[in-house]
């Protein structure tokens, strides 16, 4: 299709491009998106917005030539990053008119995250959205792609069970605080690390009752955003290892391939609460806790496995599900992508109204009360300019078979 439709435009890394310390590196919180929107817009971008999280970072623009839109954007994103953007670009992706607006589809109807169907990815485009619009980079085009996006997401949301999953996931991990340590109301949890399902664990106990809790993780700003999302305190990464024995249910969500919380940790930990034991739930992917924790009396480790278990919710229903939300994200697109389509044509057709209306009118004048010498000549003066237009074209004989066709289509020749 061509028009406005091919003008969306995604530069990003995600998971399965970049490590996590370069991720991290071009990582852009919430207090640095103003002045990260405000670069690419200077740079020639008009309409941008930047999404950031733990497991991508990508921007999102609307640009008349996608070449030009996706050299500003790697340019930005290597100087967030301090790297020449030749060195970056082996890590970045770009997609570009239909493929990009299934990308923004899928990741926005969360079908794109290390955990599928875990409902912050929605919150955070969301989020997205409303930086770009209050820095003056979200324009007509880009709103209304977002407000698609949207709408597929609430979709894929009603019509298939995709959300179950993770939902009944935070729910056993609710459940099964509630079976070791009784009423949630006096616990303390430490949050390890910023990922969406342990966010999405930490906000259910929350609403089970929990009230007091902390977020750590290795780079601060997404430690503070995450905190300040759910009300919580700010634990320094370093003061982890001391800080271990205070906390009664501890989330991990890092997935940094290191082990963040060792048996050792856990084990010094268990011996200030004078064995009062600990609940951690492992959310990495992949894990954050030592296995060997399993075998510390005292603590009761659970990884996403265990508690899918405990939910008695199987892979093969959320794949199932996973199918059927693509199937509606596919559907969606081609519909967004033709009426796109359709709406770049608007323009010419109001032109060549104006443009008839115009020549009607100097027809009518010349002809007098004369109807019949009026449409002679309103039709002699609409046919002139095409008709000599398409004798050109036909004696140059490489166009001309397709231009007939899109004639008899458009004035219905062959009826």
């Amino acid at each position: 299709m061509s028009g406005s439709a091919h003008r969306l435009v995604v530069v990003g890394a995600n998971h399965r491009s970049a490590s996590l310390s370069l991720r991290d590196a071009l990582f852009v919180d919430d207090a640095s998106a103003p002045a990260f929107l405000e670069g690419v817009k200077r740079a020639g971008l008009a309409e941008a917005l930047v999404l950031a999280t733990c497991d991508r970072v990508e921007v999102w623009a609307e640009d008349m030539d996608p070449a030009h839109a996706a050299r500003l954007v790697g340019e930005a994103l290597a100087a967030r990053a301090g790297l020449e953007p030749a060195t970056l670009a082996a890590h970045l992706y770009t997609l570009s008119g239909g493929d990009a607006v299934r990308h923004g589809f899928t990741v926005t109807a969360s079908l794109d995250s290390l955990v599928i169907g875990e409902p912050h990815v929605t919150g955070q485009v969301k989020a997205a959205h409303r930086l770009a619009r209050d820095a003056g980079c979200c324009g007509g085009e880009l709103d209304h792609f977002l407000q698609a996006a949207f709408a597929v997401a609430k979709r894929v949301r009603s019509e298939t069970s995709i959300g179950e999953g993770p939902v009944s996931i935070a729910a056993a991990a609710v459940q099964t605080a509630r079976d070791l340590h009784g009423d949630l109301g006096g616990l303390r949890v430490l949050l390890v690390g910023t990922g969406e399902m342990g966010e999405l664990v930490a906000e259910s106990l929350l609403a089970a009752g929990l009230k007091d809790i902390s977020v750590t993780a290795p780079r601060a700003a997404r430690a503070e955003a995450v905190a300040k999302s759910l009300d919580g305190h700010v634990l320094a990464f370093e003061e982890l290892r001391e800080s271990l024995a205070s906390f009664d249910v501890v989330l991990t969500c890092v997935g940094a391939r290191t082990v963040s919380v060792t048996a050792e940790m856990v084990t010094n930990a268990l011996k200030k609460r004078r064995r009062k034991p600990v609940f951690l739930v492992d959310a990495g992917i992949p894990g954050d806790i030592e296995p060997a924790v399993n075998r510390v009396d005292g603590a009761f480790l659970y990884d996403l496995a265990d508690l899918e278990k405990v939910a008695l919710e199987g892979r093969a229903t959320r794949e199932a599900a996973a199918r059927a939300a693509r199937d509606i994200v596919e559907a969606e697109a081609q519909a967004f992508l033709r009426g796109r389509a359709a709406r770049a044509a608007v323009p010419a057709i109001v032109a060549l109204r104006a443009r008839f209306d115009e020549v009607r009118e100097q027809a009518l004048a010349e002809a007098g009360n004369d109807a019949a010498e009026a449409t002679r000549l309103l039709v002699n003066r609409l046919l002139h300019a095409p008709s000599e237009a398409m004798k050109d074209i036909a004696s140059e004989g490489a166009e001309w078979r397709a231009m007939e066709k899109t004639l008899r289509t458009l004035f219905r020749l062959d009826e």
